[in-house]
């Protein structure tokens, strides 16, 4: 596993804009040596706000050669504006030419499998049918909460500690929605290069915690590594309790 990368930015437009750009490098790269890429996506402000720039970027990504997955998803109806999938498909997959064969969402509370647990296998034999195909994710975007959760994995929890299965069902998540879906910290080292974009005071400490080496199960962004790279883009609030 890659030792984190620290980098640190005057404010939120800035720290989009650097994440933004390194969603279009490591996609481009990864195109050109392997023919195809994959990304894994997160939600919030943040992770919503940087494919809004990578929307407007030119065309150098081939979206039709793009698989997109994601982190976590709250587990509600498909419709639910808080679900990360429509969050992102609005921000921008539904302005690009992705492949829907290739755009792998988690299954909605109202769809096929209502049943969470049956959603969260669903979900883990198209992730494993992925990495069995080409090996690794290329990109897993990640935020981080003030507590120090990624994903849908929060400290101190059955989900955050799950060592094996690739994805869990979260039924008593303590931020609402209780019901959620997520890739855990083994799928998350299956990727080549990690990201961790976060921003505002709020996450100095959980984020100070993380890069100091805390247990993945008291602080889980402590655990998210990527093979071959792990970049930490902050800006300067969410890095004031770094060593200068």
């Amino acid at each position: 596993m890659s030792e984190p990368v620290v980098e640190v930015f005057s404010g939120t437009d800035d720290l989009v804009a650097a994440a933004a750009a390194r969603f279009v490098a490591v996609v481009t790269e990864a195109q050109a040596l392997r023919g195809s890429a994959s990304v894994v996506l997160t939600g919030g402000g943040t992770g919503i706000g940087l494919l809004e720039v990578v929307r407007k970027a030119p065309g150098a990504i081939d979206w039709s050669r793009l698989d997109v997955f994601w982190g976590d998803e709250r587990f509600v109806p498909a419709g639910d504006p808080e679900r990360n999938e429509l969050q992102a498909r609005q921000a921008l997959l539904d302005h690009v030419p992705v492949d829907p064969a290739r755009v792998h969402p988690a299954a909605a509370s109202d769809g096929e499998y209502p049943d969470p647990v049956e959603a969260a296998a669903e979900y883990s034999a198209a992730v494993h049918a992925h990495l069995a195909q080409h090996g690794a994710f290329d990109l897993h975007l990640l935020g981080i909460g003030g507590e120090g959760h990624v994903n849908s994995l929060f400290p101190h929890t059955d989900a955050v500690r799950e060592a094996h299965e690739l994805v869990v069902a979260v039924t008593d998540s303590p931020k609402p929605p209780p019901v959620r879906i997520t890739l855990t910290l083994p799928a998350v080292r299956l990727a080549r290069h990690v990201a961790v974009v976060t921003g505002g005071a709020a996450k100095a400490e959980a984020v100070a915690a993380a890069l100091a080496g805390a247990a993945p199960v008291d602080i889980p962004a402590a655990g998210a590594q990527g093979s071959a790279t792990t970049t930490w883009l902050l800006d300067e609030e969410a890095a004031a309790n770094l060593p200068r």
